[in-house]
């Protein structure tokens, strides 16, 4: 029992943890790191900073934590592409992929993981830095389904993955970048469409 009341008292609870961290990371998603100030996180999550803490831990926990929910979440179609049977449909499902998940209805635009921290100063970054590991990981993801494809004889056998791992990152970051500069969802898959037109590209 004291062990129960101590946890109450230090780990408020009153309110859906899940949607408070949903709520972050839209913020996170939409003013970076460095742009999202703890009276920013906490209006929105609709809590107190002490919640805050006690839930979540400080802001760059937080922003971790709001990053995973973005991977599960918008950004979920970078794993499902992978699981697509050639590497051409891995491809066309991760580039309109990107496509909606940066013109998502209601939800910032652009990718959380290329804009969430591009201008960090010092304090951000160790945000910065978890978002170069968070790309850098996608593209060695890319990279080894496309050694993959080439080892099944999907792909030509002098295809050099990592490069094509990187074109498509490449791609998909400037779809990115175009969908917070006001880019329309239909002018954004002319993009990919055209970046699949010749695939492999040479």
């Amino acid at each position: 029992m004291e062990t129960r009341r101590k946890s109450s008292i230090g780990r408020p609870r009153g309110f859906d943890t899940e949607e408070a961290l949903e709520r972050a990371m839209r913020v996170f998603w939409e003013q970076g790191y460095e742009g999202a100030s703890l009276a920013d996180l906490t209006n929105a999550m609709g809590i107190t900073r002490t919640s805050m803490y006690a839930a979540f831990g400080n802001k760059e926990d937080l922003f971790r934590k709001a990053l995973e929910r973005y991977t599960e979440g918008p950004a979920s179609y970078a794993d499902r592409a992978q699981r697509e049977p050639t590497a051409r449909q891995v491809a066309t499902a991760f580039l309109n992929g990107s496509v909606r998940a940066t013109t998502r209805p209601g939800c910032p635009a652009g990718c959380f993981g290329v804009q969430g921290s591009l201008a960090a100063g010092d304090p951000g970054r160790s945000a910065r830095d978890a978002l170069i590991a968070w790309r850098n990981e996608g593209t060695l993801r890319l990279c080894g389904r496309f050694q993959r494809a080439i080892d099944e004889g999907d792909l030509p056998p002098d295809t050099d993955p990592e490069l094509l791992a990187r074109y498509l990152m490449t791609v998909a970051n400037g779809i990115a970048v175009q969908a917070a500069s006001g880019a329309t969802r239909d002018e954004l898959q002319q993009v990919a469409d055209m970046a699949l037109r010749s695939w492999p590209p040479a």
